[in-house]
């Protein structure tokens, strides 16, 4: 009985330590994430060049102004460390990787669309409007 006791102490105690591990793991990587890549963007002067290639690009101006009316307290995330969080549960390190590395390497327009239908394959509409909704926010700062 002692032995049973202390294996169910043991699985809940690893059960309790898995979950805070992957609670606030996820939260750290997220928080990172958005560290290293505002970082990078704000440094080498790249947000200028994706805010005007946006302007430039119709077709991308019509995607995220979709998001310019929505009530954003209706979506899964309003914030863009909530969007890194959900981004990181639906796409592996390595697919996230491999998209940091296409986008800063330059995309054809073909690219482009094969991105954004990876892109919309994985999430829902919900996440995707939030997205967009993000977007459109950031851009019209």
């Amino acid at each position: 009985m002692k032995f049973i006791k202390v294996l169910l102490g043991t699985i809940i105690t690893i059960a309790i330590a898995a979950f805070l591990v992957y609670h606030f793991g996820t939260k750290f990587i997220a928080d990172q994430v958005m560290d290293q890549v505002a970082v990078e963007l704000n440094d080498s002067g790249k947000l200028e060049n994706i805010k005007q290639e946006i302007k430039n690009n119709p077709q991308l101006q019509a995607f995220i102004e979709e998001g310019k009316n929505v009530d954003s307290s209706t979506l899964p995330f309003e914030t863009k460390e909530q969007a890194v969080k959900v981004l990181i549960k639906k796409f592996n390190i390595s697919e996230l990787q491999e998209l940091q590395s296409k986008a800063q390497s330059g995309l054809t327009a073909e690219e482009k669309q094969q991105l954004l239908s990876d892109i919309e394959g994985k999430l829902t509409e919900e996440e995707l409007l939030a997205l967009k909704v993000l977007a459109y926010k950031e851009l019209a700062n």
